[in-house]
């Protein structure tokens, strides 16, 4: 045979069986590998694909009887959600224009005669602040822009100035915070050199009525505005930080001073910033404060302008001339210390889930300052001779000016006895020739003996605003301050709220600083001390408060000692003001470095005395049939009783934005979006909605009746989403200027606070919407915020006075009316519940995860303030949040997505206890909620699986039938090659016998 005949067989002879299924074996076994992966990928990541593409609808069917029953339990006050997006934006306009101060005024400048023809400067004013980046954030995309605002109020606009700056802003991006990454957060102010005005300087003369100079500052979740603007600004000199004007921001405004007779400055950032120049210079004829305005608010800005709107907004913070003399300023910011190696065990599928950077830094923030921060510091350092106050402080707390005057008289004064109140009546009379609100401020000073209780000169114990008055017409307000808030914390002698002995003056103030004129303090005299202890505790308490922070307060001491945060104290300011950590503050003692330890939960499990609830059992009940019951009805055990483990931990640990559904309750699923300045969601867009002013600028109107409004329209806005819940108020504190979530936050003093989010609560709950508050507590810092957790540490008195205060004020003030089917009639009964929800915090209380501590979610929050809602962690992707740890401590809901998070122990009689308890908490809030409108007692409940779900049952049937027919076309090529084979050999053995022994016989 020729090597051509060899090769053409050769060719012919088919592929070996185990060349075949060297290739299709692996193949087919791939395909199978990845179909199998995929789905225990799906199902064990079900909460975060669920967020993303639906979770499927349970849909609610009445019985028959009930079908005719009452079961829209809140109604919205709209038609549609077109309504009530312009009712919206209608009450941003109002807000805004309430909160903008009027900081300066010289000679009348303001308000502009209509038609005025003015020329915009500065970034900000193509560039507008609107609000703070990350979950606050708000769609703006559509908002009214500054100019928009100036010439919807009638005046004639630049336009060539005015598009220089537009230009050279879109190619020029100002500073920028990178949620927790501060690796790519910038800080530049990005203000246009004074030289680009220059081509379009001979403009002004047309436009030459005002320059209005708008300054702007950023602000963000996950990051704190800088301290150093070395490295952000080629002008910047040593020691300069971002809160104060840089060279082009200076260069511009005297551009302003040397082309315009009349130059209004407008701030618009919700953070103080160094504004002592501008205000002491005469050149400089008006200042606004308008902060971040919203969807319409630089409308209302414009209306200000002109003198339609007079300004009635008073600063929410104090504005210092010098941040850096401060006692916050040298302990914020990145500290960490030097002895202890954070470390928390993390399974490898969390690790594959979590984007979250681990490692083993342990940081830490001294609130050294104690209660001496803001007003409190220098009204309190001003009375002590310690400052000049004029010198120090450029616009108090609770300061602002209006277009027309008022005068006060305090009409009369009812005094309590301790367990009552002190109710002052304040005539306002409108002595000028415009119509304005004004509002009306009450003080109180406690009687302070140097090395006592620490106190604060003067504290805030009450404000009213005015309806509008017209000029000549009087108003009468009342203001109630209960004599028990007037008590100090005494966490060092008495472990308990003290009133002591002694002489109150309570006045009545235009400010922080300024009694009103006309006015004579008010003396309330306490005969003897009055301590507020065991059974004889504040009558808002519902039991005993004493110490619960001991390990706290142990880090702080009121002598100069090694390793030991020294106390600044009113009686030697001086001595005792903060300095930054020295270095015996960054070496851990071993309490400290075991709070950094993991949580042992086989420890807890194996101490934990209870027996294993109930799970899983047979019931007839559903989560609507407890409606209205309160909380400890036994029936809540019966329906407890009835859901499984599994049922509950997938509730409680798919927390991202909502509540899922249990279906064997009947218990629907819950949304729950974000942000203190309207509804928004980075995970499903269709939530987002109108956007309004940040809660600084809220504050600053001091009026709660607008919070009550805003909290009814967010409300509306929940219903006609069909949403449930919302991720505010926010009530954290502005501890230091720098903070770079202080727009997200009302104020520096926890009443202001506590008064407006009480409002805005209770204007949700109206519409059966229960609120988060957040974030319980300390959480004043963003820089390591999420890096294991910041230990905060503050003595009691502090914590308990100062950053607890607003959300004890919140969770106590806060109630929900529930109407519910009370019988087999269908008929309507109705009751009150309190708060629903709170969010806990990333920082530590101390050493411990706020989030994790007893003290602080159940002994305080629960036992001593009686909530009895549901708390939910924040965004929980970092390993020293463990979700056993949560709900031993208090914190029910992990706000995650699974597989990121999990339970480490779901079967001990611990673990599952502390799982019914956090059930029970989220489906207390949830039955009371707009969350059951439509249901009436005996529903059933059908679901139906996302679209998604059935692409995967049908995918994987496909794939599944493909791999078998592959295999079945495999195995058959196989035994049908093999049978051939046989076939081919069996002559050739034959033939092969019969010549065998040949010589020769070669081919």
């Amino acid at each position: 045979m020729n090597a051509k005949a060899k090769n053409a067989d050769r060719e012919k002879k088919p592929m070996s069986n185990k060349k075949y299924l060297w290739i299709w074996a692996p193949a087919l076994a791939t395909v199978t590998v990845i179909t199998v992966v995929a789905n225990v990928g799906l199902n064990v990541a079900g909460g975060w694909v669920a967020s993303q593409f639906g979770s499927g609808t349970y849909e609610f069917t009445n019985a028959e009887e009930s079908a005719a029953w009452d079961t829209e339990y809140y109604s919205s006050d709209f038609d549609d959600i077109d309504a009530v997006d312009e009712a919206a934006k209608a009450l941003v306009e109002e807000i805004s224009g309430a909160g903008i101060v009027l900081a300066k005024n010289e000679a009348g400048a303001l308000p502009l005669a209509p038609s005025s023809s003015v020329t915009m400067l500065g970034r900000a004013a193509a560039d507008p602040v609107f609000g703070g980046s990350g979950s606050g954030s708000v769609d703006t995309n559509s908002a009214v822009t500054a100019r928009g605002g100036l010439e919807n109020a009638g005046l004639v606009v630049n336009d060539e100035v005015f598009t220089t700056i537009e230009a050279f802003a879109a190619e020029n991006p100002r500073g920028y915070i990178e949620m927790d990454n501060p690796g790519a957060s910038t800080y530049y102010i990005g203000e246009m050199p004074v030289a680009d005005y220059q081509a379009t300087s001979a403009s002004f003369e047309q436009y030459s009525d005002a320059a209005v100079v708008y300054v702007g500052r950023p602000g963000g979740e996950g990051g704190d505005l800088t301290q150093d603007m070395t490295d952000w600004d080629d002008n910047a000199e040593a020691g300069q930080h971002q809160l104060e004007l840089n060279k082009d921001e200076r260069d511009l405004i005297e551009l302003a001073k040397s082309s315009f007779e009349t130059v209004v400055v407008v701030v618009n950032a919700s953070t103080t910033i160094e504004m002592g120049d501008l205000q002491a210079d005469p050149e400089i004829d008006a200042i606004l404060l308008a902060g971040s305005p919203g969807a319409t608010g630089l409308n209302a800005l414009g209306r200000v302008l002109t003198g339609e709107v007079n300004p009635s907004g008073r600063t929410a913070d104090l504005w210092a001339a010098d941040f850096t003399a401060d006692p916050t300023f040298v302990n914020f910011g990145g500290y960490v210390y030097d002895n202890v190696e954070a470390s928390f065990p993390v399974s490898a599928i969390e690790t594959a889930t979590s984007n979250a950077t681990v490692t083993s830094e342990a940081p830490f923030v001294n609130y050294a300052e104690g209660i001496y921060f803001g007003y409190r510091y220098y009204e309190t350092a001003a009375a002590e001779g310690f400052i000049d106050y004029d010198a120090a402080v450029v616009y108090p707390f609770g300061y602002g000016l209006s277009y027309t005057d008022f005068t006060w008289e305090v009409a009369s004064t009812e005094a309590g006895d301790v367990d009552g109140t002190v109710s002052v009546t304040v005539n306002v009379t409108n002595t000028g020739d415009t119509a304005g609100k004004d509002v009306v401020e009450l003080y109180y000073t406690a009687p302070y003996t140097a090395g006592g209780i620490e106190k604060s000169e003067v504290v805030l114990g009450g404000f009213a605003k005015t309806d509008l008055i017209e000029p000549g017409a009087s108003e009468s307000v009342v203001i109630d301050l209960a004599v028990e808030d007037m008590a100090s914390y005494d966490h060092l002698d008495a472990e308990a709220y003290v009133l002591e002995a002694g002489d109150y003056t309570i006045s009545v103030r235009t400010d922080s600083h300024t009694v009103a004129p006309g006015t004579e303090p008010i003396t309330y005299t306490v005969d003897s001390d009055v301590v507020f202890s065991g059974d004889d505790h504040r009558s808002s308490d519902l039991t005993e408060v004493t110490n619960q922070f001991d390990d706290v307060s142990a880090q702080f001491s009121t002598e100069p000692t090694e390793g030991k945060v020294l106390s600044m104290s009113r009686a030697d300011f001086a001595g005792t003001f903060p300095t930054a950590p020295t270095p015996d503050l960054f070496v851990a003692d071993e309490a400290v470095i075991e709070g950094f330890a993991a949580w042992d939960y086989d420890a807890q499990a194996e101490a934990f005395e209870g027996e294993k609830p109930a799970t899983g059992e047979r019931s007839e009940l559903a989560l609507i049939d407890l409606r209205g019951l309160p909380k400890d009805d036994p029936q809540w055990e019966d329906l407890l009783d009835s859901i499984s483990v599994d049922d509950m931990t997938g509730m409680l640990l798919n927390g991202a934005y909502q509540t899922a559904a249990i279906g064997s309750i009947a218990k629907p699923q819950t949304v729950e979006p974000d942000g203190p300045a309207g509804l928004s969601s980075f995970i499903n867009s269709s939530i987002n909605g109108v956007a309004y002013p940040s809660q600084v600028l809220i504050a600053q109107t001091w009026d709660v009746d607008l919070g009550t409004a805003m909290g009814t329209m967010i409300g509306n806005e929940v219903l006609q989403k069909d949403l449930n819940g919302w991720y505010a108020p926010a009530v954290n504190l502005h501890r230091s200027p720098f903070g770079g979530r202080n727009f997200e936050y009302y104020s520096e003093d926890p009443f202001l606070s506590g008064a407006m989010a009480t409002a805005v609560s209770n204007g949700a709950a109206d519409k059966g919407v229960y609120t988060m508050l957040k974030h319980f507590a300390l959480n004043e810092q963003e820089t390591n915020r999420v890096n294991n957790g910041i230990a905060t540490w503050a003595t009691e008195q502090t914590i308990r006075e100062v950053y607890l205060k607003p959300f004890e004020m919140v969770v106590k003030d806060t109630s929900m009316d529930v109407r519910y089917i009370s019988d087999e009639d269908g008929t309507i009964s109705e009751t009150t519940i309190g708060a629903g929800g709170i969010m806990s915090s990333f920082n530590r209380i101390g050493a411990v995860w706020a989030g994790g501590s007893e003290a602080l979610m159940t002994t305080v929050l629960r036992d001593e303030w009686g909530f009895e809602g549901f708390a939910i962690s924040d965004f929980n992707l970092y390993p020293y949040m463990n979700p056993n740890q949560s709900i031993s401590a208090g914190t029910d809901l992990t706000l995650t997505f699974q597989p990121s998070k999990s339970f480490g122990d779901t079967s001990s009689a611990k673990a599952v206890t502390d799982i019914r308890n956090a059930t029970h908490n989220i489906l207390f809030t949830v039955a009371n909620s707009n969350a059951m409108n439509g249901i009436a007692p005996g529903a059933t409940v059908s679901y139906t699986p996302p679209t998604w779900v059935y692409i995967q049952i049908g995918a994987t049937v496909v794939i599944g039938l493909l791999v078998l027919a592959g295999g079945l076309m495999v195995t058959r090529r196989v035994l049908r090659h093999r049978k051939d084979e046989a076939d081919v050999s069996a002559p050739a053995l034959a033939g092969a016998g019969a010549g065998a022994g040949r010589p020769g016989d070669e081919s």
